[in-house]
C-alpha cells in the first residue's frame, strides 16, 4: 500500500463515512472509512472535479 496520509473520516448521515487521503507524490485517495485498503486513486485535481462536480449537482440523479 502506498503511504497515504489520511484525513479524519467524513460522515454525512449513519455510517457513510468516508476519508480521503494524500500519498508524497501527490495523489489523491478516497476511500470508505475502515476499509482503507480498498481505495480508489486519481490525481489530486481528478478529485477536486470530483467533488466540484458532486456539490455542483452532477450527482444528483443517483440520489
Amino acid at each position: 500500500m502506498p503511504d497515504i496520509t489520511w484525513e479524519a473520516p467524513y460522515c454525512a448521515e449513519g455510517n457513510n463515512c468516508f476519508r480521503i487521503g494524500t500519498d508524497p507524490q501527490g495523489n489523491a485517495y478516497i476511500a470508505v472509512a475502515g476499509q482503507e485498503e480498498h481505495y480508489v486513486t486519481d490525481t489530486a485535481e481528478a478529485l477536486r472535479a470530483l467533488i466540484r462536480g458532486i456539490k455542483d449537482g452532477a450527482a444528483d440523479h443517483l440520489l
